[in-house]
């Protein structure tokens, strides 16, 4: 499944804050989008996740292809690793959670309920759900929050078998997952412009 973007523009409280985006994620592609705080990153894979509607511009081959993974790791507290990740699992029909559990080494955690766990942890939690969703196109804002080096490290490496297998990846990261398949995109020449207020009636301001 590739990911076309084009000509896209997004807006976050109704203000434009990136505009004239466009690429194409192909199978086997990762991308890192770079940029400060608050230049847009995660209102731009908000959008494309369908979270929120684009100002303007195309996104094709996003619908049902998608799996997101946010600021917030998407976890039930009450349930154990296992019906978390089992839960996600029948929700996308898929038959085998051990990958997950394999990939992010969280099978002495099994048993576990997700509230009791680290704030690292949990982040390895809600990124396994990733595995379980069988969807090629990963879209994912800062996702190694929280993680020590060791996990960032099973984190890089489970989105390479992703890679190999055919999927995508679009990842928001400040560090550097060293992914040779992984090219770098820099939002800062995509930033909206300014409304022109040079014309306006300044009684009205």
């Amino acid at each position: 499944m590739t990911l076309i973007i084009s000509d896209l523009c997004v807006a976050r409280g109704g203000m434009r804050v990136l505009e004239g985006l466009s690429l194409t994620l192909a199978p086997g592609q990762a991308l890192i989008l770079r940029g400060p705080n608050g230049i847009g990153k995660t209102t731009f894979l908000r959008t494309l996740a369908g979270l929120q509607p684009p100002a303007s511009g195309q996104i094709e081959g996003a619908d049902e292809a998608i799996a997101y993974a946010g600021h917030a790791d998407g976890i039930k507290p009450t349930l154990s690793v296992t019906e978390n990740l089992t839960f996600w699992a029948r929700v996308f029909a898929r038959p085998d959670i051990t990958p997950a559990l394999d990939a992010f080494d969280l099978h002495g955690l099994a048993d576990r309920l997700a509230g009791s766990l680290s704030a690292g942890q949990k982040r390895r939690l809600g990124l396994a759900r990733l595995l379980v969703t069988g969807r090629p196109i990963w879209v994912l804002d800062e996702p190694t929050v929280s993680l020590d080096t060791r996990a960032v490290g099973l984190f890089a490496d489970a989105v390479r078998a992703h890679l190999a297998n055919g999927g995508s990846a679009l990842i928001a990261t400040h560090i550097d997952l060293c992914l040779a398949e992984a090219r770098v995109l820099d939002l800062g020449p995509f930033k909206a412009r300014l409304p022109d207020y040079a014309d306006s009636d300044e009684a009205f301001l």
